[in-house]
């Protein structure tokens, strides 16, 4: 009889070690380990394909102008902000990885996506979900971006070439994947999912290891695209190995507030496109509605001025939006003034209070400072700051901001404003919500012939206000 054998696994980062051991050499992380038996594959449990192919032929090296390359083909999915998300739509062959925390609406994102894909056969694999109830969603969710509120007859909203599959063990999975041979396979969850080649529990680090092994090795050779769904822990962190988001080509992260209606789908990791792409999507009764505006989303709708209130312009990867930036100043009423941000580093705030003390002569060391980020975004572009120091002065001195302006610069340790990328897609964002000044860094402005084509005032009808230093600003906008 061959002998166990045991590992011991770290469940932050997925390090082994022969022993127990009490901190992780790996990510310094204390109590982590977890004992797992491991056993080598056994030739007689069915692998992906492994009948068909019984000899395979090695790989040999090839020069890379030997490669032959077609253009790529991307799938397209009726929802433009996914599409958006993944860099131009889905890419033949790719692992993409979807997080979230629970009950933010991963499950209803994927089985939305699955339902509205037209002439695709798409394999739905559930390990939480039993079939019933997952029918009970699919007919409870329409087709949104259609718009087709058929309610008396549930076979128009739903995709006749969707399956639905409930099974955990991976072996069953593959079966039935090379009778029904689908073009998009969708797994919910990675953590649910068992291999026979591992005798450790489902959600241990060996086997969301091997699992996701064996759906990329699927994906790679038959070219069919694969979703993971993958929980996180309480530091919102993709649960499992570290490995599992480096084995992946894409990991999204789906985000936002349970008390707001809006969520967010933010690329971390992309293989094929922009890392830096966000899409905005709207939770109603019907399922996710993609917002393809979101300025008119992130922006209040206010009847009178009010102090602490102002309009910056920021970037989201390619995707320029006018966010709402709320401040509030008051007497602190302890020995130590309070510092609260929500949406915003705490720390560059800090900053941003010293520059103004400092530079400009406000005495804030003894006030309490709050700041709010509208719509439950973080937002971490530095162009914010100069919308931001406009909104704390506009409290500290209960003087409201004039209604259509907007901000776009980055504060210096010194006080000065800074120069911003892409500032004319800024500048085109606030003039189409209908603004009529923005301010902008003068260090923005062209400066000899060949930078008048890059930034051409003339096609603005907005006032453009470009400004160097701090005090400038203020003494424009309170006198």
């Amino acid at each position: 009889m061959a002998k166990t054998k045991i590992a011991y696994f770290c469940q932050s980062c997925g390090f082994e070690s022969a022993k127990w051991l009490g901190k992780c050499p790996s990510c310094q992380q204390w109590n982590t380990f977890v004992e797992e038996i491991l056993e080598k594959p056994n030739t007689s449990v069915p692998n992906w394909k492994a009948s068909s192919s019984p000899t395979q032929r090695a790989n040999k090296p090839v020069q890379v102008a030997d490669i032959t390359f077609t253009e790529e083909h991307r799938l397209l999915t009726p929802d433009k902000e996914f599409n958006r998300v993944l860099g131009g739509g889905i890419v033949a062959g790719s692992l993409v990885l979807i997080g979230g925390e629970p009950g933010i609406g991963k499950s209803t994102l994927m089985l939305q996506l699955a339902l509205n894909m037209p002439n695709i056969k798409v394999l739905y694999v559930s390990g939480e979900e039993s079939d019933k109830q997952i029918k009970m969603r699919a007919e409870r969710l329409t087709s949104v971006g259609d718009e087709r509120l058929a309610m008396n007859d549930s076979k128009s909203k739903i995709n006749s070439s969707c399956y639905i599959l409930t099974e955990t063990s991976t072996q069953n999975i593959f079966k039935q994947i090379e009778e029904l041979e689908p073009d998009l396979l969708v797994v919910d969850s990675i953590q649910t999912l068992h291999s026979a080649h591992i005798e450790s529990t489902p959600g241990s680090v060996s086997q969301v290891r091997e699992c996701t092994a064996e759906l990329l090795r699927f994906a790679k050779e038959s070219s069919t695209p694969v979703f993971l769904i993958g929980h996180i822990t309480k530091d919102g962190m993709i649960a499992g190995p570290k490995i599992l988001e480096h084995m992946v080509d894409t990991v999204l992260q789906f985000e936002g507030d349970r008390h707001h209606v809006y969520r967010i789908l933010r690329t971390i990791k992309n293989r094929f496109g922009s890392a830096s792409e966000l899409g905005i999507y709207e939770m109603l009764g019907e399922g996710l509605r993609e917002v393809s505006n979101p300025s008119e989303i992130l922006l209040s709708q206010r009847d009178e001025p009010l102090s602490g209130i102002t309009i910056s312009a920021t970037l989201e990867g390619m995707r320029p939006m006018l966010i709402e930036t709320q401040a509030l100043v008051s007497t602190s009423a302890y020995g130590t003034p309070q510092r609260t941000a929500t949406g915003f580093d705490t720390k560059r705030m800090s900053m941003l209070l010293a520059v103004l003390e400092k530079r400009c002569g406000f005495k804030l060391g003894a006030k309490d400072v709050f700041l709010n980020i509208t719509g439950g975004i973080r937002v971490e572009d530095p162009a914010i700051d100069l919308g931001l120091a406009a909104a704390i002065i506009s409290s500290h001195e209960d003087i409201p901001i004039p209604f259509k302006t907007c901000f776009a610069g980055e504060i210096g340790l010194s006080g000065e404003i800074r120069a911003v990328n892409r500032v004319e897609q800024r500048i085109a964002e606030a003039q189409k919500l209908g603004f009529e000044q923005i301010f902008i860094s003068k260090y923005n402005m062209p400066t000899a012939a060949k930078d008048k084509k890059r930034l051409d005032l003339s096609r603005y009808t907005i006032n453009v206000i470009p400004v160097g230093r701090i005090e400038e600003v203020f003494g424009l906008l309170f006198g």
